[in-house]
C-alpha cells in the first residue's frame, strides 16, 4: 500500500515557506499502515500538475494533493483536476452553504463571487468537509486508485486528514502494521556506532529495518517493522532494544517521542531536588531555549547569562579582566571560572558553562575554530572538558550544545 504526495505552489519553490503538509501527511499515513513511496513539490502550473498526476499514479495506490485550491487566479488545481478526470466542475449547495456561513460569522468583509466560487467541485468527486476554511477537500476514485485534494493552509489541511480523509482509507483498504521505535544516542559518530553493532544488525529479521540518522552530536538509530500482526511486532523490536543495549547501552540516552535529554536532565534534578544554571558564550543561549522549551522547567532551570562579549564574562559573571588576559577567553580556566560564577550568581547546584571559537574568525581567542571548553559543575567538582568540533560555525555551536547536555547528564547518572 503506497502513497505518494504532491505539494503545489510555486512558494514552497523559491523557499519562500517550508513545506511541513508533507511531514505531517507522511506521519500520519504511517500509524496507518500506508508507506509514502514519494514526495514532489511542483509548480502552479497545469502541464506540470498533469504531468505529476500520471506519473504518481504509475507508482501510488494513494496521492494526495496539497495546494491551489484558493479564490484567486493562480490556484488551478479543480481546473487541472477536471481536466484530468474529463470531469466539469459543478456547485455544491453544502459547500456554499459554508462559505457563506463562514463569511456571514467569522470574516469581516463582504463575500466575492470569487470566495462564492469555491463552492464548484468536480462532478465525479466526494466532497470532503474543511470545517475550518472555505475550500473543500476534493476526493476522486479511479482504477482502484484514490485521488485527494486539499488546500495548502496547514490547519485546513490537518484537520481534513485526520477527519475525513484517515477515516475513508481506513475503511476503504486492508492495511499492514508499520511500527517505528527511534533509539536516541549521543557521544559517537555514526561510523563507529555501524562498527560496534554491525553483527547484531546483520542478524535482523527481515521484517524490521534499521536506518541511520545522524545529526550534529548524536545519533538517531530508527527501527521500523512491517506486518500483519501488531503483537509479533512490537515484541520483536523490544527483544532487538534488549540486545542494542547490551552493545551500545552506555551511549543511549532514550527514544524518539518520549522524554529529550533536557527532560531527562530535568527529571534527574527534580529527584536530587537540584537546579541548574547556564553561562553560555558562542553557543548564544541555545542550552537554555532546549529546556525553557519544556513546561514546567522553571522547577529546576533557574536562569542563565549568554556572555558572549569578552567584557560581559567580567561584567555580568565577575570574571576579571585580568585573568581572562591571563588564559584566554577560550581556555579552561575561563570555562571553570565561568561555571563557577554563574552556579554562585544563580545558587544553584549544578551549572554549565560554554566557551569556544565558533568562527569563521578566532575573535578575542587565541584558539583555533572549532575549539570549545565545556564546564560541568556539580555540588562536589567542576570539570572541564576540551573539544575540537571542526571549522563550520553552525556545526560547531549545535555539537557544543548536545555535547553539553550529554555531559552533564552523564555527571547526574553518576550520583
Amino acid at each position: 500500500m503506497n502513497a505518494e504526495i504532491i505539494t503545489i505552489g510555486d512558494e514552497i519553490l523559491i523557499g519562500q515557506i517550508v513545506d511541513t503538509n508533507s511531514v505531517f501527511i507522511s506521519k500520519e499515513l504511517n500509524k496507518i499502515g500506508v508507506s509514502v513511496y514519494q514526495i514532489s513539490s511542483i509548480q502552479d502550473d497545469r502541464q506540470h500538475i498533469l504531468n505529476a498526476l500520471e506519473e504518481a499514479s504509475s507508482r501510488a495506490d494513494i496521492i494526495l494533493i496539497t495546494g491551489g485550491l484558493g479564490p484567486t487566479k493562480d490556484d488551478i488545481t479543480k481546473h487541472t483536476l477536471c481536466e484530468y478526470f474529463n470531469d466539469t466542475l459543478v456547485e455544491n449547495k453544502d459547500v456554499l452553504n459554508h462559505v457563506e456561513h463562514l463569511f456571514e460569522n467569522y470574516v469581516k468583509q463582504q463575500i466575492l463571487d470569487s470566495n462564492r466560487m469555491q463552492a464548484l467541485v468536480p462532478s465525479k468527486a466526494t466532497v470532503l468537509h474543511n470545517q475550518f476554511g472555505t475550500a473543500p477537500g476534493i476526493w476522486i476514485e479511479k482504477d482502484n486508485k484514490v485521488y485527494v485534494s486539499m488546500p495548502g493552509v496547514p490547519y485546513e489541511m490537518k484537520g481534513l486528514i485526520e477527519s475525513e480523509v484517515i477515516p475513508r482509507l481506513q475503511q476503504k483498504y486492508k492495511r499492514p502494521f508499520i511500527l517505528h521505535k527511534t533509539v536516541l544516542t549521543y557521544g559517537l559518530g555514526e561510523s563507529i556506532i555501524a562498527d560496534k553493532i554491525e553483527d547484531w544488525e546483520t542478524n535482523l529479521p527481515k521484517f524490521i529495518k534499521l536506518a541511520y540518522l545522524p545529526s550534529l552530536g548524536k545519533v538517531r538509530l530508527r527501527l521500523t517493522a512491517k506486518g500483519d500482526d501488531e503483537e509479533i511486532l512490537k515484541t520483536e523490536i523490544e527483544r532487538q532494544i534488549v540486545s542494542l543495549h547490551k552493545l551500545i547501552g552506555d551511549i543511549i540516552f532514550g527514544y524518539e517521542g518520549e522524554d529529550s535529554i533536557e527532560q531527562e536532565i530535568g527529571k534527574l534534578l527534580a529527584t536530587k531536588n537540584a537546579t541548574l544554571s547556564l553561562a553560555e558564550s558562542c553557543t548564544g543561549g541555545l542550552i537554555a531555549s532546549r529546556f525553557t522549551a519544556n513546561p514546567g522547567a522553571s522547577s529546576y532551570f533557574v536562569g542563565g547569562m549568554v556572555t558572549y562579549a569578552t567584557q560581559s564574562k567580567e561584567a555580568l559573571l565577575g570574571i576579571d579582566m585580568a585573568f581572562i588576559t591571563k588564559y584566554g577567553v577560550v581556555s579552561e580556566a575561563v570555562a571553570k571560572e565561568m561555571a563557577d560564577k554563574v552556579k554562585q550568581k544563580f545558587n544553584s547546584e549544578y551549572s554549565i558553562s560554554v566557551t569556544g571559537v565558533a568562527g569563521p574568525t578566532k575573535g578575542d581567542s587565541k584558539q583555533e575554530v572549532g575549539t570549545v571548553f565545556i564546564g560541568v559543575s556539580s555540588p562536589e567538582e567542576t570539570k572541564v572538558h576540551k573539544f575540537n568540533f571542526g571549522n563550520h560555525r553552525e556545526k560547531t555551536t549545535r555539537k557544543a550544545v548536545n555535547k553539553a547536555l550529554e555531559l552533564l547528564l552523564k555527571d547526574l547518572q553518576k550520583l
